[in-house]
């Protein structure tokens, strides 16, 4: 295990990142997005206060965390603090695992120069983390089969970009808008929804055929669920397509029971959704009618555990659509406190400053 961990987080591995690829909303600059008593604060330092010099540092409180986010937060200290080359600021990287309480993040500093960000990195950390860490567990239990990011439809738009990112960090590639990838370079991937094959009618081979004209260059990853007959349907659409089918994908909603099943004794297991004994019997059927270069995706629910429990047994899957599981957060929060005042400890009663060797000192301005 500790390998396949320094093997992801070296996957994700890539330069520090500064503003030009987060683009920084500017409003930031102005404590739109700022708790209003941390402006009332900065302005009660600045009147009565001013030039004492604090430490705050950053930590979540759970084990087995990918800490993600760090890079985007130096890049607002450093756009939006008001002396950012006197920050002294030491952080982990982005793809990090750490354990609770352990400090992710450290600036030290005159707090009316930077205190009003500590809402914002909060919840910047948190989030890029939960998805990080999301992801981490969805990518382990993958056992490398192919995987790509659904989670556009999941959340606001507004999260695609930091989203997307953190799933990277993490070690998926591939991701179904092109706003996920944005910031590390990755376009959005994808060929039919259900709307396509609903405006021709129903008609699944009508719209391969058809999305296979506009885009004469890539090989179709057919939706096959329509009319929740897979095997059929998959059967029907290779003898039309050939080798221009590339793969099916079964998106088959927990309410339903495929047509494969009718009259068949389903006793022994949930027929419901995309189960594993529909994928085994697809396989088995398009390898019988002689079309084994027809891969199979899977999608709908599909969570960390569900995938570990399919990679072990080997259900054959070529590729799994994840979202709801990457993106939502009941496992990480961080909080931000001020452990030190002009040299000396100074916290709230149960904290203090948590020394860590795996801090590291960044530089101002960064390179890239």
């Amino acid at each position: 295990m500790e390998e396949l961990e320094i093997s992801l987080k070296e996957a994700g591995k890539i330069a520090r990142l500064t503003n030009s690829t987060f683009k920084l909303d500017e409003r930031i600059g102005e404590g739109f997005f700022s708790a209003n008593y941390f402006l009332k604060t900065r302005e009660i330092v600045r009147r009565e206060l001013p030039g004492h010099i604090v430490l705050e540092q950053w930590f979540q409180r759970k084990d087995g965390v990918m800490a993600c986010g760090l890079d985007e937060s130096i890049a607002i200290l450093h756009r939006f603090s008001a002396h950012p080359e006197e920050l002294e600021i030491h952080a982990l990287e982005d793809g990090d695992i750490v354990g609770a309480g352990e400090p992710v993040l450290k600036v030290r500093g005159r707090y009316e120069d930077f205190g009003y960000l500590e809402s914002i990195i909060d919840g910047i950390l948190t989030r890029r983390s939960a998805v990080a860490t999301n992801t981490f567990e969805v990518v382990k239990a993958l056992r490398g089969t192919d995987c790509f990011s659904m989670a556009d439809r999941q959340d606001d738009y507004l999260t695609q970009a930091g989203d997307g990112y953190a799933s990277y960090v993490a070690g998926i590639r591939k991701f179904s808008t092109d706003a996920q990838g944005s910031w590390v370079g990755i376009k959005g991937m994808g060929t039919m929804p259900h709307a396509l094959i609903e405006i021709c009618g129903g008609d699944i081979e009508k719209a391969a055929r058809l999305y296979h004209r506009c885009y004469p260059g890539q090989k179709v990853t057919a939706l096959i669920d329509y009319h929740n007959d897979v095997v059929r349907d998959s059967i029907r659409l290779a003898k039309a397509l050939g080798h221009d089918l590339s793969a099916v994908r079964v998106d088959t909603s927990k309410s339903l029971i495929d047509h494969y099943f009718d009259g068949k004794d389903t006793s022994g297991f949930d027929p419901h959704g995309v189960c594993k004994e529909l994928i085994y019997a697809l396989r088995r059927e398009l390898d019988q009618a002689g079309f084994p270069f027809v891969k199979i995706t899977v999608s709908s629910g599909f969570t960390a555990a569900k995938i570990d429990e399919w990679t072990k047994e080997g259900v054959p899957v070529d590729t799994y659509g994840v979202g709801t599981s990457l993106i939502a957060n009941s496992t990480v929060g961080y909080t931000g406190d001020l452990v030190e005042l002009d040299g000396s400890p100074e916290a709230k009663e149960g904290r203090g400053e948590v020394p860590s060797k795996r801090l590291k000192r960044v530089p101002y301005p960064l390179s890239n």
